[in-house]
């Protein structure tokens, strides 16, 4: 059986222009102009003030994080909100994951994984990766460090967790993650994420049946019906369902189908505050919006097709905060646990044979 590093690495693409995460486009800002220079100059200035705010808040290679969280917790969250500083993300998101705290109890485990076991979906995640985040620079040369990388953390996942294996979707998490971390951070982080280090596991996006993305879009059709009430008519009249458009945005949390830059705050957030209460807030924000005389194949493109001038974070994450729908969806689980069961747990991290 081949593996991606068998292969010899595809011409590397030749130079475009690149946003300033990296992907191949025009350099606008998310409202569709061209930055003036005095623009930059200011955005600038803002984000190194933030920077120093936040490498005082968390400390040396984020030694005081634990201490100043216990102390001012709402200035955290306040914070987090607000955005985190791009060039601390990669440190702030394992250090609210509780991943940074895995990868130091767990040394070597990674590369064992890698090197030494094989995995049953090796040709499936080897056939996937060309098409994770295939824009971005360091994913487009076929074979080349970013593909590598990727098949890597993925390969080692899915020998971690047989149950959960390889679902054609993790590629996005796992790609996301590497844009801001090495491998082994990203594995650790993804184990985090998946097996609840912190909060809640979000397996269930990827066990047999998704039966997370089940359980998100049936709470997610009752919540549109009930705070979207015109919307969620015309979603019945046109025979449109969530799983028609919402699937991917939850198997991807939102890494593939959104501009970066809000799918970027929206990962601050969602790690910090894990909960399908932040998911479904920040869906209902953006369908507001939605013209409900809209056809259906005009609806279905809208729903796909957000455009980015209408994707600003500072204008939308705020909306989503002020939906109240918290003691709502906690009687939605609980209908939908008593009618369907609890989602099958495969374990948590600690009893992996590898890691005990």
């Amino acid at each position: 059986m081949k593996r991606l590093d068998d292969y010899e690495p595809g011409p590397v693409p030749s130079p475009r222009s690149l946003d300033r995460f990296g992907f191949v486009k025009q350099d606008v800002t998310p409202d569709g102009l061209v930055k003036s220079r005095s623009a930059y100059e200011y955005e600038r200035y803002r984000e190194e003030r933030r920077v120093r705010k936040w490498r005082k808040m968390i400390g040396v290679g984020g030694s005081d994080w634990k201490h100043y969280l216990r102390r001012k917790p709402h200035v955290v969250k306040r914070r987090i909100r607000k955005g985190i500083p791009d060039c601390l993300r990669g440190l702030v998101w394992q250090l609210i994951s509780g991943s940074r705290d895995l990868l130091l109890m767990n040394p070597g485990v990674y590369e064992q994984l890698v090197i030494y076991e094989t995995s049953a979906s090796e040709l499936d995640i080897i056939r996937d990766i060309s098409r994770t985040f295939p824009s971005h620079v360091f994913f487009q040369q076929r074979h080349g460090p970013g593909q590598r990388s990727l098949y890597n953390v993925l390969k080692a996942y899915s020998v971690f967790d047989r149950d959960v294996g390889y679902v054609q979707g993790m590629g996005f998490l796992a790609g996301l993650l590497l844009l801001y971390m090495s491998e082994e951070d990203a594995f650790w982080l993804l184990v985090a994420l998946l097996k609840g280090a912190v909060h809640a596991p979000m397996e269930g996006l990827y066990l047999a049946g998704l039966p997370l993305v089940q359980q998100y879009l049936s709470q997610f059709e009752c919540l549109v019906r009930e705070n979207l009430p015109k919307l969620g008519e015309h979603f019945s009249n046109e025979m449109i369902n969530p799983s028609m458009y919402a699937s991917q945005w939850f198997i991807t949390v939102f890494s593939y189908s959104f501009p970066f830059h809000l799918a970027l705050r929206i990962w601050d957030v969602f790690l910090y505050e894990v909960s399908a209460f932040h998911l479904n807030n920040h869906i209902l924000s953006w369908l507001g919006p939605i013209k409900v005389k809209l056809p259906f194949e005009k609806l279905i493109h809208a729903l796909k097709n957000f455009p980015e001038n209408a994707m600003n974070p500072d204008t939308l994450l705020p909306l989503a905060y002020s939906i109240k729908i918290s003691k709502r969806l906690e009687e939605l689980n609980q209908e939908y646990e008593k009618k369907n069961g609890k989602i099958r747990r495969c374990g948590d991290f600690s009893e992996n044979p590898i890691t005990s």
